[in-house]
């Protein structure tokens, strides 16, 4: 910084200069709007800024909130703006159509071409930079082998086991009913029914809805013993049995503890346990729904 300026800024801080510039504005759109007879349009739009400068400048200097504001009055202000639109400045300049956060823009283009029934080919070539490490490809192989045509299946259960299950590599993760809506979990159970593998049915136990179309279970048995408990939260043996001897429930899976919840556990509010609800956990309806940790 030239000697100048930098003795300038210890009589008079250059941080101040946006702030002194809006007082500017307004004594000069004063001046203009006095002495012009007929049309005060430019000088409105002067007094207007300035005032409106001057105002913020004052407020920012006043309040204790944002340091940045308060040493930077008015100006301070393009750094919240240019916060609030950097996603589009991304967006729309710097982001690569390869770049993924999470999703890339040629990702994003698939989506919106094949949601609209738009072509969604590209003839030849590719956008991508095959030569960079880390490139992966496919290559026609000139000497395939035979994959074998069966499905990968693991068995489960040994010689004691009176229900044995011959289960799929590939099955369909823990959500509870509730979490998902009885139209998910009836199109989840449909997908296993027909795919030849398993529907965990999540902490929330076995719902009517898993039950409409008749796909494999693993059925979930958390801290609050849903589906197999008593009416005071203890575990009902009972219970337990039957669900376990039905034949659409192919694997029992005991969650220890609350993993996501550490120390708290889980809580359903009360609003939220419908009928059907209840009727799966084994709890009263319209009371909270306690998972203890």
């Amino acid at each position: 910084m030239p000697s100048w300026l930098l003795a300038l800024d210890r009589h008079f801080p250059i941080r101040y200069l946006t702030l002194t510039a809006t007082l500017g504005l307004l004594i000069l759109g004063s001046c203009l709007w006095l002495q012009t007879d007929t049309s005060h349009g430019w000088a409105s739009a002067l007094v207007a800024v300035g005032a409106l400068g001057l105002v913020t400048g004052l407020r920012d200097l006043r309040q204790t909130r944002h340091a940045l504001l308060r040493n930077y009055p008015v100006i301070g202000h393009l750094r919240f703006l240019f916060e609030w639109i950097r996603p589009e400045i991304r967006q729309y300049f710097l982001e690569s159509d390869g770049e993924a956060v999470p999703f890339s823009r040629q990702q994003r283009s698939l989506v919106y071409q094949r949601s609209k029934a738009e072509p969604d080919k590209r003839p030849f070539g590719t956008q991508k930079n095959v030569m960079e490490a880390g490139h992966e490809w496919l290559n026609h192989s000139l000497q395939p082998s035979t994959v074998a045509s069966h499905d990968f299946r693991i068995r489960i259960g040994g010689e004691r086991c009176s229900q044995p299950y011959s289960a799929s590599l590939f099955n369909i993760s823990a959500m509870s009913f509730g979490a998902l809506s009885a139209n998910a979990i009836q199109s989840l159970n449909g997908g296993a029914q027909r795919g030849g593998f398993a529907h965990d049915t999540g902490e929330g136990s076995i719902s009517v809805h898993h039950r409409v179309h008749g796909g494999g279970l693993v059925w979930e048995i958390g801290s609050g013993y849903f589906g197999c408990r008593n009416d005071d939260g203890t575990f009902n043996a009972e219970k337990f049995s039957a669900n376990a001897t039905d034949p659409q429930v192919k694997l029992i899976e005991l969650k220890l503890s609350q993993g996501a919840k550490p120390g708290h556990g889980g809580v359903l509010p009360g609003p939220k346990v419908t009928a059907e609800i209840a009727a799966a956990r084994g709890v009263p309806e319209g009371v909270d729904c306690v998972s203890p940790a």
